[in-house]
Parts: C-alpha cells; sequence; structure tokens
C-alpha cells in the first residue's frame, strides 16, 4: 500500500482525528486482525462474535499506530490515534475506494458459482507477461477482503484482479458498485446458497450485479451456453461490450480440439486456432475457465502467443483440483475448498475418464465425497442427483460424510449402481471415515476428495497424504 498520511485517511471517509501529533502519522498497511497488525498499520476494529474494539490494545502492541473507531474515544488504548467515523466497516469501503482513486488501475471483477478462484488465478497469470498485477489472495473475496484486498496492492499496479464472492442479493452489487470494474467477468451458475436464494434464476440475478458498478464503455465476460445469463442480455446497458465463451462454436471464444489427461488439459481457441495451449489442470470445466481468462487478456490487448506460457504455469490456489501423493502409493484429487451439485458433478465426470492407474489400469477409483452446503429445502434431492455422474466399475468403492449425503447413498443403492459393500456412508463420523481410508488405501488407488469447505474434508487430505511428501512440504 502507498504511505497515506493520517488526516489524508480521514478526509476519505469523512472522520474525525483525534491524535497528538497528526501530521506525525503515516500508514502504509490496513488489518481487521489485531494479529496481523504491524509498524504503519491501521487497524480497522469490525464486528463479529466479538467487537473488534476490543482488540485494540493487541493491535497497538503489534504496531498499529492509527485505528478506525466507532465508540467512545475514551475506551481506546492510550498512544493509539484514531479516526472517529460512524460505521467502520463503510469507513474500510471508503478509504478502499479512494484508495483505488489514486492508483488507477485497469480492474478485473470475477464472480461465478464455482470456478472463479481459477479464473482469477489464470487470468493474473496471464495479464502479468505484460502488466504489473495485483489480485486477490486466499479467500479475501467478500464485503471485507475486496476492500483490503485493493487497499494491498502495491502503487506501481496496472491492473487489479479482484475475485468477488455472495451469498445473498445486494452483495456482489455492492463489491461492483466499490471496485468500478472494466471488466466484469461471470465464470457458471450453480446451485450454491439456494438456501438464500431459492432458485438458480435468482442466483443469476445476483451475480450479474457485478455490472452494476461496470465503467461505461466496460466488458462483460460470460458463460454462452447460460440460459439463464443470456435470456438477461437484453437488459443490460447499451454501453456494455459483451464476449461470450464456451466449448461450442456459437461462442465468441470457444475451444478447439481438447485432450484431457490427469494432470493437464490441452486445447486451442478460436482466437489463435494454431497454437496450442496448456492448463496444468484437468477437465473440461477448466477449459472454459481458461478461455475466461483468454478473453479477459485479448479484451486487454494481449494475443495467445503472448500469454501461452503463463497459462500453462499458473499457480492454483491450494486445496482445488490438485492431485497430491497418497498413502499407500496412491493418488489423491485434493478439491476440498468448495462444492455445489454443478461442480461437483463437473469434477467426477473428469475423474470418471481419467485412465487408472497401474500397468493394466487395474487401480480402484475411490470416491470420498462430504455434504454440499447452504442448498436449501431441496439439498436432499440435489445431493441424490450426483448418482448420475458416478459410474463404477467392479472393484471401486463411494465414501459418504455428512447429514445430507445419506440421499446419495439411498439412491446409489436402490438404483442398483452400488453393491453394499461399494458404498460406505459416516453420517457424522469423520474418524471413522479417515480409519476406513488408512485401513484399506491400496497401491495404485485414485482418490476424489470433494465437498464444502465447512465439512472439513482437508483433515481427511491431510490424512491421506503420503508422510514424507508432508515432511518436505513443511520444510520448503
Amino acid at each position: 500500500m502507498k504511505k497515506l498520511a493520517l488526516n489524508e485517511i480521514a478526509k476519505a471517509v469523512q472522520g474525525q482525528v483525534q491524535a497528538e501529533d497528526p501530521d506525525a502519522v503515516w500508514l502504509d498497511h490496513v488489518v481487521f486482525d489485531a494479529r496481523q497488525a504491524q509498524p504503519g498499520s491501521l487497524f480497522v476494529p469490525l464486528s463479529g462474535q466479538r467487537d473488534g474494539h476490543d482488540f485494540a490494545q493487541q493491535a497497538l502492541d503489534n504496531g498499529a499506530v492509527a485505528a478506525f473507531w466507532s465508540k467512545d474515544p475514551a475506551q481506546a488504548p492510550a498512544g493509539l490515534a484514531l479516526i472517529q467515523v460512524s460505521d467502520t466497516l463503510a469507513a474500510l469501503h471508503d478509504l478502499a475506494a479512494y484508495y483505488l482513486s489514486l492508483i488507477q488501475p485497469k480492474v478485473v471483477a470475477i464472480t461465478g458459482s464455482s470456478g472463479k478462484t481459477t479464473t482469477k488465478d489464470m487470468t493474473a497469470a496471464c495479464l502479468s507477461v505484460a502488466y504489473r498485477v495485483h489480485k486477490t489472495q486466499g479467500n479475501y473475496n467478500n464485503e471485507i477482503g475486496v476492500p483490503i484486498t485493493i487497499l494491498e496492492m502495491p502503487e506501481e499496479t496496472e491492473v487489479l484482479v479482484l475475485e468477488m464472492g455472495m451469498s445473498n442479493f445486494g452483495e456482489i452489487r455492492e463489491l461492483s458498485l466499490l471496485a468500478q470494474p472494466d471488466l466484469a467477468v461471470i465464470t457458471m451458475i450453480g446451485e450454491d446458497h439456494l438456501e438464500f436464494l431459492k432458485t438458480k434464476a435468482n442466483i443469476a440475478k445476483a451475480k450479474l450485479e457485478i455490472l452494476d458498478g461496470l465503467k461505461e464503455g466496460g466488458s462483460f465476460i460470460y458463460p454462452g451456453e447460460e440460459d439463464l445469463i443470456t435470456s438477461q442480455l437484453g437488459n443490460i446497458r447499451e454501453d456494455i461490450e459483451t464476449l461470450s465463451v464456451g466449448l461450442t462454436e456459437n461462442q465468441d471464444v470457444y475451444a478447439l480440439d481438447i485432450i484431457v489427461d490427469q494432470y493437464q488439459t490441452q486445447f486451442s481457441s478460436n482466437l489463435s486456432p494454431t497454437v496450442q495451449l496448456t492448463i496444468p489442470v484437468s477437465g473440461r470445466y477448466n477449459v472454459v475457465n481458461a478461455l475466461d481468462a483468454c478473453a479477459v487478456s485479448y479484451r486487454l490487448g494481449l494475443s495467445i502467443e503472448q500469454i501461452q506460457d503463463a497459462l500453462a504455469n499458473f499457480q492454483m490456489t491450494a486445496n482445488r483440483t490438485a492431485w497430491i501423493e497418497g498413502i499407500n502409493e496412491s493418488q489423491v484429487l485434493d478439491d476440498t475448498y468448495n462444492a455445489s451439485p454443478s461442480a461437483m458433478k463437473a469434477v467426477i465426470s473428469n475423474f470418471v475418464q481419467v485412465p487408472r492407474a497401474g500397468d493394466a489400469q487395474q487401480g480402484r477409483k475411490l470416491y470420498v465425497l462430504a455434504d454440499m452446503l447452504e442448498l436449501g429445502p431441496d439439498a436432499g434431492q440435489l445431493h441424490a442427483s450426483v448418482a448420475e455422474v458416478l459410474a463404477l466399475e467392479d472393484q471401486d468403492q463411494v465414501l459418504l460424510y455428512g447429514l445430507e449425503m445419506e440421499a446419495l447413498y439411498e439412491r446409489l443403492l436402490a438404483a442398483g449402481q452400488a453393491r453394499p459393500d461399494q458404498v460406505h456412508y459416516f453420517k457424522e463420523d469423520k474418524a471413522a471415515l479417515i480409519a476406513w481410508l488408512e485401513n484399506h488405501t491400496r497401491h495404485y488407488d485414485q482418490i476424489l476428495v470433494k465437498g464444502s469447505h465447512g465439512m472439513g474434508l482437508l483433515e481427511v487430505v491431510e490424512a491421506l497424504r503420503r508422510p514424507d511428501i508432508e515432511s518436505q512440504a513443511k520444510e520448503d
């Protein structure tokens, strides 16, 4: 973050300064977690399970020199300069908007029910060949994470790539109005957050809020095969340029000659049909993510030839379709960050097609699937529908974890898709699930681990990780 004066920040958020010597206070870092404070930090106390104001002393002890403050100034620790505001979260947004106006990067905003993090990582890697790029880190994609990401942007940033998440109406709109993107991307519409939004049509409507802050003449990149988006194109502003993306030739940007294997996917695109592209992840659904990155790059003046190497070597955020070496010489596909029915079906469909391991391809496929959260009253039916894409051979095994996965367990048995000795249901006993895997995983097994982040499947992945690989990772 570019260094800013205390009075400058106060003016940007319409706050009142309370400090012994305001002119002597400069800030180059903004935190909402007191543990992350360091010399030069502005601490932003937010309301959660605890009131962030209660941690002001800890922030001061860690080096913070100032804080937004919405309580009685007498309650603040001595030595901490204050900017008195009525709402600390609103002040954080106001400061982020001001800082964005100072740096003036091109802004790429990305949302979607699935694939937005992978698309963000691909897009940032591609744009980095020609621009100084700053992107969302980790899961900083909400009303707190987006302004923090903006404020962490180095002064020399030329393109800012922002991931935007949501669970209800109005949230993407607020983030879009803050970021004022030049390009907006929707990756796909799935069933996530049905508990709150009730229908996929409402989910599409909420995702389309990303256009509310799009700058005049901005570009909208969208899934051209998604009727819930294409049916709304007539309602968007006339100044917006649109670019459809997909796997069929009637899209503006589409893929050709897709070849999928276990560790990578190759394809070309109509933007430059003679250039073969490789992404270091498996799956046709990841080709669509890559096409989004290609479309953004194209809009910002880059050719497919320029981004070819960057796309082939992009680094994906952890716990998203990553193969790791497992116990007993197994292979584990870690996709534990989150899950929706559409995303789970896409990953399973690709996993089914991955060649089995072993000289005679005798290896088993093990499906470790956990609940998909926030699906509302149709959760049981949506979980059961995963059976549509499961193709089990005689030796394969399905391990289900969570209350909602009972519906899939019953569907598999009732439909005769799995024998009773092939499907195992661990209702709430994660320890028993882990014990089964530790006792039954064999050489050549390929194990898919997929479920919502809230189900804690990372613990399962760590139990499956080959011990010497884990040790090496810690050393690195």
